[in-house]
């Protein structure tokens, strides 16, 4: 029986969908001092995001979070039209405000079971090299995505701006992101905490393998291997699981959409242990 805190994840909390939010409104810490890793896409409207934080930070001992592509989007209907690097500087802001770390803070030390661990949350978007067979372009794997008719929502509200595009914006990220991970302590091994997989493997089981090209890049394909990784959680794909790649436990801790979580019966598990089987 378990008598300390635990390091728990959660991904794609989705609450502006009214079942997503209630879940989400009941949930509670298992043991006192439980620490909660966020790995994005927890709306789309920044009072929504701000009132989920806010209201997980009430509850748990630290809450750690990394943004997600939803998060960084900017409906015509949200009273915050923020873009691009200034919308993420605003999120950034209000997290520090209720006491939420950010990618943009230093990362913070756990102690509790399987510690000592860094906690790394990471802002890496994508760059479109995850392409579907027959694409050696970019532009080949965005045209295969618009003849097929699933192409991500991205293109339309998620604006890079001041960056030349999302792909520049994304190498920008991997090279601050690399520097930081290369500085941190090796005693204490990384929990690296991203809203896209690190590796591109997890897409495998994608029902369209055209969207992976929205879902990473091949620059962090070897982050835990090169840098002593103790567990990845990510979300992003809405196919909560855990794999092992390289020896390295990855978790993806999404909660998905209520058509997708209905679907498998039961009520959903939110919060994942980060090592509860595959990391021990």
């Amino acid at each position: 029986m378990r008598d300390g805190p635990l390091l728990l994840a959660a991904s794609d909390l989705h609450v502006g969908h009214g079942q997503n939010r209630r879940l989400v409104e009941e949930l509670r810490p298992r043991t006192p001092g439980d620490w909660l890793l966020v790995a994005g896409d927890v709306g789309e409207f920044f009072a929504d995001v701000e009132w989920a934080l806010r209201h997980l930070a009430d509850r748990f001992e630290q809450v750690i979070w990394a943004p997600g592509n939803h998060e960084l989007w900017t409906p015509k209907q949200d009273p915050v039209q923020a873009r691009g690097q200034r919308r993420y500087d605003y999120l950034v802001e209000m997290c520090r405000g209720l006491g939420v770390a950010t990618p943009e803070d230093p990362y913070l030390r756990w102690e509790g079971e399987n510690g000592p661990l860094t906690i790394a949350p990471l802002f890496v978007l994508y760059d479109y090299s995850w392409r579907p067979p027959g694409a050696a372009t970019r532009e080949e794997a965005l045209n295969a995505a618009y003849e097929s008719g699933v192409v991500c929502t991205d293109e339309f509200l998620l604006d890079p701006h001041p960056h030349t595009d999302r792909a520049a914006w994304c190498r920008e990220r991997v090279a601050l992101t690399e520097k930081r991970l290369a500085e941190c302590d090796p005693d204490a091994p990384l929990v690296l905490v991203n809203h896209f997989p690190l590796v591109r493997t997890p897409t495998d089981v994608l029902r369209y393998p055209v969207f992976a090209q929205w879902c990473g890049t091949d620059l962090t394909a070897d982050w835990h291997i090169r840098f002593p990784t103790a567990a990845v959680v990510y979300g992003h794909l809405h196919i909560p699981r855990e794999t092992v790649y390289d020896g390295v436990p990855f978790l993806e801790a999404s909660l998905g959409y209520p058509r997708e979580w209905g679907k498998r019966g039961g009520e959903p598990v939110i919060l994942k242990e980060v090592f509860r089987s595959v990391g021990k």
